[in-house]
């Protein structure tokens, strides 16, 4: 772990892989568990294709060393801490990140759930980015008609019952410039190892994408 200042002063932890001096990096935004074993292994994961890889700690602004698993406890946990977060706030915390890679080097996005709704925000709300691949944000269909600053890919799962597909073809409607994805037999969370909704084959197809998205991109 690293420690990050936003430019409020606020100071949170970052979870950091790969090599320091990598030349391109990734930013990895957590889900509503906070950075736990899932988002430091995927973290991991993405460093090993030639990445430094950075996933702040957003809830360190409600309290330091939160890390949840995947019971309707900590659902209800995450989700009372998130909504203490003001957005202002957490975009800060992300553009913090980003800036922390130096400058001149391309740095992409890429987030899950809550940090899947994140990455469209840091796409649309700033410049850190060179690209964003955001997976399963149940909030971007409020969004949808917001201007990406940078080329977005956007993945969905068909059996979504928190993103209805309604909202998705709303949100390919307003954006026909996005890469949108939708994988039929997935639901919420099907990135994710450690819930019952992972799906293997649609992780990685998805993946695989995203991966496709920063090569091109991340220049």
């Amino acid at each position: 772990m690293m420690t990050l200042t936003a430019a409020d002063g606020h100071q949170f932890q970052t979870f950091e892989a790969g090599n320091v001096n990598a030349p391109r990096g990734l930013v990895v935004l957590q889900e509503i568990f906070g950075v736990n074993h899932h988002i430091r292994k995927v973290a991991e994961r993405l460093a090993g294709y030639g990445y430094r890889v950075l996933a702040p700690a957003l809830f360190d602004r409600v309290r330091p060393g939160i890390e949840l698993g995947y019971t309707e406890a900590d659902i209800k946990a995450g989700l009372e801490a998130r909504a203490q977060i003001p957005l202002e706030k957490t975009l800060a915390d992300i553009e913090a990140t980003a800036a922390a890679f130096g400058e001149g080097k391309p740095v992409g996005v890429i987030g899950y759930c809550w940090g899947g709704t994140l990455s469209w925000e840091a796409a649309t709300r700033t410049r850190a980015f060179k690209a964003a691949s955001c997976w399963y944000g149940a909030g971007i269909a409020a969004r949808k008609d917001a201007r990406p600053n940078c080329p977005v890919q956007m993945h969905f799962g068909a059996l979504d019952k928190s993103i209805p597909l309604s909202d998705v073809e709303a949100i390919r409607a307003a954006q026909p410039g996005v890469e949108i994805y939708v994988y039929e037999g997935a639901d919420h969370g099907f990135g994710c190892e450690e819930r019952a909704s992972f799906s293997p084959r649609d992780w990685e197809l998805a993946e695989l994408r995203s991966l496709v998205l920063f090569a091109e991109h991340l220049r």
